[in-house]
């Protein structure tokens, strides 16, 4: 399980694949933009937790944990919408250790904000975007 953190499952962050294709296939968007990457799956992954620690019954904590996700990123202009995956996942590999949203989560997070920053960069696109003002 999960839970347990063992080898390459330290690293395991299934929703990052799709976290990458908004970072780097559409850098402009809001939704690929660091602060919603990073904030949004982390606090998905802290939502997750304790939705499943709160109601042991996955059925249930899933929908809940992915509601509250949704409202927390809602709440703190973060929205990514894989990040409601990773609520998910949590449920489903039965994390219950908060350490889980720091490490894999917002470390890998702020490893594919780096990578796409120096890729846009090297590509002549730009990312992360700047604030209008």
């Amino acid at each position: 399980m999960m839970g347990e953190f063992v080898g390459v499952q330290e690293w395991l962050m299934a929703s990052l694949g799709a976290s990458a294709l908004l970072v780097f296939a559409l850098p402009g968007s809001p939704m690929a933009q660091p602060w919603a990457v990073i904030a949004g799956n982390t606090i998905s992954a802290l939502i997750g937790i304790v939705a499943f620690m709160v109601v042991p019954e996955p059925l249930l904590a899933m929908p809940i944990a992915a509601s509250l996700s949704i409202l927390g990123m809602f709440v703190l202009r973060c929205l990514h919408p894989p990040a409601a995956a990773v609520a998910l996942i949590v449920i489903l590999g039965h994390v219950t250790q908060f350490r889980y949203a720091i490490f894999p989560v917002m470390i890998d997070s702020i490893l594919l904000v780096i990578a796409g920053a120096l890729y846009s960069n090297l590509t002549g696109k730009t990312y992360p975007n700047k604030p209008l003002r």
